[in-house]
């Protein structure tokens, strides 16, 4: 089964990015191809180098465990909105457009938006 997971919140502040990432982990476990696309405040989970408080949840590690088997597209222009380059993402994670967004929703048997 293809699913499609759209994330649109900051990776700390609010838990709906960690949550998301955990099905996708949990889906990903169950043999589901899980693509994930990073939008709006979303773009900054997959910034490279992240330092939390030990014993904290951390998405750069969360977001490479799902990328090893799928795909993890970012907004373009989101990325650039917040100052965000290629060189500043976790390995893996991909500059996309909403095209590629709007041909991974329809490819997708189920999409699910956090």
């Amino acid at each position: 089964m293809k699913i499609l997971m759209i994330l649109n919140d900051p990776p700390y502040g609010t838990e709906r990015s960690y949550n998301g990432l955990r099905l996708a982990k949990a889906l990903a476990r169950e043999k589901a191809e899980v693509s994930l696309f990073l939008m709006a405040d979303a773009v900054t989970c997959a910034r490279r180098g992240q330092k939390v408080p030990q014993g904290y949840y951390n998405l750069e590690l969360m977001l490479k465990s799902v990328s090893r088997n799928g795909d993890l597209l970012l907004c373009g222009t989101c990325m650039d909105a917040r100052g965000l380059t290629d060189e500043d993402l976790v390995e893996g994670a991909q500059r996309s457009t909403m095209e590629a967004l709007a041909q991974r929703t329809l490819e997708a048997d189920r999409v699910l938006v956090f």
